[in-house]
């Protein structure tokens, strides 16, 4: 017998959206979309009606917006809820919150006309609401009171000895379903002084950038989108760039990122597989692969290729993972040296990359 399919609730003011993600999601045999709203009191009578698996929701809606709505949801009955955003830099700061507040990821609202566009973001539509369906809800943690950086950190980085040395220690992170809360537990942990981190979080563009800036101001090392020819260094994390792969390259003593346009890799752009598989090759033995919550198996190939490259990997335990999708791919291929709770994963890193 079929398992059944994934019913799902389109949140959208806009009847055109609402029509275009009814018909992409549709068109996957495992998804149903069972009905749509035009706003969260349509929305509240829908699932009155009939309880969805998962919920699409925009953010800016009349008479009431998606943020409250979303709290309403995770505090009186838990859905998995997706945000649809607009490729906006202003509605970025919404969104992130809107994870914060409990959504399980974020997909980009149709560009209605670019078939380019609906041909690559309708397997990535269709993953994400699947991932959703399987995500486990987070209990939401209280915001914590953020120390602001008043040394000099905030303007110089602290000191490397990338320059001098040959043996300066790299950490390769990859993340995508649940990975923007992960990232922030994992970042926030670390002292000013971690070795430098390159990370993929599959994310929509704009969106990363306002996630990094967000991080900078949560953590002690410093956190930047990544642009190419970016110096890897003790003290800062680079994120790649949502919509461009990232790759870890090396001149002498200096490990630097290259973004590239390409393909999508694993059915993502940015791929963890293609950061992965440049750190086996431009760091080896002083890599440090970090795979954590994730849909699919996006990582779990080039996790393998920085083990075979003499790597130390870890990967996040299924206990505190969103989806132990990718975390569990690169298990099974025999990729990983330690499955770590999310909160020993620092901890960890910071041992092996001494």
């Amino acid at each position: 017998m079929s398992a059944p399919r994934i019913r799902v609730l389109i949140v959208d003011d806009s009847a055109v959206v609402r029509q275009t993600l009814s018909e992409v999601l549709g068109s996957d045999p495992e998804i149903e979309v069972i009905a749509t709203a035009s706003d969260p009191f349509v929305a509240s009578e829908r699932i009155r009606e009939q309880l969805p698996d998962v919920i699409t929701l925009d953010i800016e809606m009349p008479r009431m917006d998606g943020l409250t709505f979303l709290q309403k949801i995770m505090a009186q009955h838990p859905i998995p809820v997706v945000i649809c955003s607009s490729l906006a830099e202003e509605g970025a700061q919404s969104t992130l919150k809107a994870l914060e507040y409990g959504a399980v990821d974020i997909i980009t609202k149709p560009r209605l006309g670019s078939k380019q566009f609906l041909e690559e973001s309708q397997a990535t539509l269709c993953e994400t609401v699947k991932a959703a369906a399987s995500a486990r809800l987070r209990r939401i943690q209280p915001a914590r009171v953020v120390e602001p950086k008043l040394t000099a950190d905030a303007i110089l980085s602290p000191a490397t000895h990338a320059m001098a040395e040959t043996t300066e220690k790299v950490v390769a992170v990859g993340a995508s379903t649940g990975g923007t809360e992960a990232l922030k537990v994992f970042l926030e942990t670390l002292p000013a002084d971690a070795p430098g981190i390159v990370i993929v979080q599959h994310m929509p563009e704009l969106f990363t950038r306002a996630f990094a800036n967000r991080l900078d101001t949560l953590c002690k090392i410093s956190v930047k989108e990544a642009e190419s020819n970016d110096t890897v260094l003790r003290g800062r994390a680079l994120i790649a760039p949502g919509n461009h792969h990232m790759l870890l390259k090396r001149s002498g003593a200096r490990y630097y990122v290259e973004i590239k346009d390409g393909p999508l890799v694993c059915r993502h752009r940015p791929s963890v597989d293609v950061l992965f598989r440049s750190a086996a090759r431009y760091a080896g033995q002083n890599a440090v692969g970090v795979i954590l919550t994730g849909m699919g198996d996006d990582g779990a190939r080039g996790m393998l290729e920085m083990k075979q490259a003499g790597a130390t990997t870890i990967a996040q335990n299924e206990a505190t993972c969103v989806v132990f999708g990718m975390p569990n791919e690169a298990v099974k291929r025999g990729a990983v040296d330690k499955i770590l709770p999310l909160e020993a994963v620092a901890a960890a890193v910071l041992k092996d990359a001494r």
